[in-house]
C-alpha cells in the first residue's frame, strides 16, 4: 500500500506541518488506520476514500484519536490527489458532519480549499486551568467547538509563551490557540518577505500532539476573527511553530472561508498491513 508524506503550507521541505496520506479503494479497519496514524507518529495521517474520478472521502487521525476536521492534512491529500490521481484541477471532498470541501489547485500550485466557517463566541468565564496553563497576558478568550482561542497582546508575547501542557491536557478535546496581530512579526523568523495579518500557535496535548506545527481548521475561526478587527476580507497567517507555516484566508460569504497554500512532497512510501 502506497503512503505519501507531505510538509504543508510551505513551500519549502522540513517547513509546515508534515502529514501521511494514503489513498484507498475500501476503507480499513478503523483500528488499523489509527495504528497506522500512532506507528507514523505525525500530527495526522489522512485516509482518503475515491467514489470516482473528483470526488472523494476523507478521514484524518492523530497518534491517538480521530479528528472531525483536519486542514493541513486535507492540503497534503489534495496535493497527492492532484500529483497523482486525478487530472482535473478541481476535486470534492465530502465529509462527515462537514458537508462538501471544494478544492482548487492553482497554476502555481497553490491549494485553495472552501471550509465552512467555525466561528468563536467570546468567553466571558475563562476557565481558571487556562488562565494557569497560559503564562502571557491576553485581550480576550473566544471558543468554538474545537479550540479556546486567546487574543494576545503583542506578537512576541505569542513568540515567548511556554505553556504548562500537562494542565491544557486537563481540559480534554478543547484544544488551545494563541493568536495576536502580526504587524511587528521578524521576517526573519518566517524566512518570508509577506506582509503578515495575524500570527497563531496551537496546543492539543490531549491529542497526542503539544504544539501543532500548522493548523488549517484552527483558522477557519482565527481568520474570521481577524477580518473583523481589522476589516479586511482577505489576510494572510503565520503560524509560529518550530516548523512554521504560511496561510492564506480569503472570506467566500455563506459562512464559508478559502484557506491556501502550499505543499512539498517530502516521500513516498511502500507500507504493508
Amino acid at each position: 500500500m502506497k503512503m505519501y508524506q507531505v510538509d504543508a503550507f510551505t513551500t519549502q521541505l522540513f517547513k509546515g506541518n508534515p502529514a501521511a496520506v494514503i489513498v484507498l479503494d475500501d476503507w480499513l479497519d478503523d483500528a488499523v488506520m489509527q495504528n497506522i496514524a500512532l506507528e507514523n507518529n505525525l500530527a495526522e495521517t489522512a485516509f482518503v476514500k475515491q467514489r470516482d474520478e473528483q470526488n472523494f472521502e476523507i478521514r484524518w487521525f492523530t497518534p491517538t484519536v480521530e479528528v472531525d476536521f483536519c486542514g493541513h492534512a486535507t492540503l497534503a491529500s489534495s496535493f497527492v490527489l492532484f500529483r497523482d490521481f486525478v487530472q482535473s484541477k478541481n476535486i470534492s471532498f465530502h465529509v462527515k458532519n462537514l458537508g462538501v470541501f471544494e478544492v482548487e489547485q492553482a497554476i502555481d500550485g497553490k491549494i485553495l480549499m472552501n471550509f465552512p466557517i467555525r466561528r468563536a463566541h467570546l468567553v466571558k468565564d475563562v476557565p481558571v486551568l487556562l488562565r494557569q496553563a497560559l503564562t502571557k497576558p491576553f485581550k480576550a478568550v473566544y471558543v468554538n467547538e474545537q479550540a479556546y482561542i486567546m487574543i494576545y497582546e503583542s506578537t512576541q508575547d505569542v513568540l515567548a509563551e511556554c505553556p504548562n501542557f500537562e494542565l491544557l491536557k486537563t481540559l480534554g478535546q478543547t484544544r488551545t490557540a494563541i493568536t495576536a496581530h502580526a504587524s511587528a512579526l521578524d521576517v526573519a523568523i518566517t524566512s518570508q518577505h509577506l506582509a503578515y495579518d495575524c500570527v497563531s500557535r496551537y496546543f492539543a496535548p490531549a491529542n497526542g500532539i503539544a504544539e501543532d506545527p500548522v493548523t488549517g481548521s484552527i483558522h477557519t475561526a482565527i481568520m474570521p476573527l481577524w477580518t473583523e478587527i481589522l476589516a479586511k476580507d482577505e489576510l494572510v497567517a503565520y503560524q509560529a511553530s518550530p516548523r512554521g507555516g504560511t496561510l492564506y484566508g480569503k472570506l467566500l460569504g455563506n459562512e464559508r472561508i478559502e484557506i491556501s497554500g502550499y505543499a512539498r512532497l517530502f516521500m513516498q512510501a511502500e507500507i504493508y498491513v
